[in-house]
């Protein structure tokens, strides 16, 4: 509320003297407004929810079934990603063997973007990403529950013909990058994927890529 003291106090001004005028602004009603508005909006908006990702962590060796053919990856399934610096990723399909080693072409190269990495995993995993997007819309038109979509999506993404995809990050990536790529991997529907270390073959597969050939040449091809 505002305020006008003409001041005077019963004396009156000189003649052709101009009135002082004493201009005094309450914001207390303000004050209480604001607090109202703050009040409000705490209650009606919704605070954001944390967002969690499951992984799967190692077993224990003795919960491990050795059983060669049970434990076998289809190499035609199977992608392995070396994360690189300057958010870059490398690729190569099945397992290394000789001819990968020798030619330095054998290992691909990719980005985050939606036309790199994510393209490549959608291809391959083609038939899984059709089948969980008919199943989120049979749970948008509710005609499934919430649990019979968790139980129907884990059956499709533990297809043992699916696509396996191997992450391998090197110390040049950064964190981002293993977040970037495990992000893909919910998005293009992969159901199996592995944090694994680098090894001395892939380091091999990188660095030859990377000088075009020129680093097998030097050195002797792992085993």
């Amino acid at each position: 509320m505002a305020e006008i003291n003409t001041g005077g106090g019963g004396h009156s001004a000189k003649k052709g003297q101009p009135k002082k005028l004493n201009l005094r602004v309450d914001f207390t009603p303000m004050v209480d407004m604001n607090m109202l508005l703050l009040t409000f909006f705490m209650f009606c908006t919704s605070l954001s929810k944390p967002q969690i990702m499951d992984l799967v962590l190692p077993v224990k060796d003795e919960q491990i079934i050795n059983d060669d053919e049970k434990n076998k990856v289809k190499d035609s399934k199977a992608i392995t990603l070396l994360l690189g610096k300057d958010d870059k990723v490398y690729y190569y399909f099945g397992k290394v063997d000789n001819t990968k080693y020798q030619d330095y072409n054998s290992l691909q190269e990719a980005d985050y973007s939606p036309d790199g990495l994510r393209a490549i995993l959608l291809e391959r995993n083609a038939d899984a990403v059709r089948q969980m997007l008919e199943l989120k819309r049979q749970k948008l038109r509710k005609e499934i529950n919430e649990a019979d979509f968790k139980e129907q999506s884990a059956k499709i993404k533990d297809d043992p013909d699916g696509q396996v995809v191997v992450i391998k990050p090197t110390d040049e990536s950064t964190y981002r990058n293993l977040v970037d790529v495990l992000d893909e991997m919910q998005i293009c529907s992969i159901g199996k994927y592995a944090i694994v270390e680098m090894s001395e073959g892939d380091t091999f597969l990188l660095q030859n890529y990377l000088t075009k050939g020129v680093y097998g040449s030097e050195r002797e091809i792992p085993r």
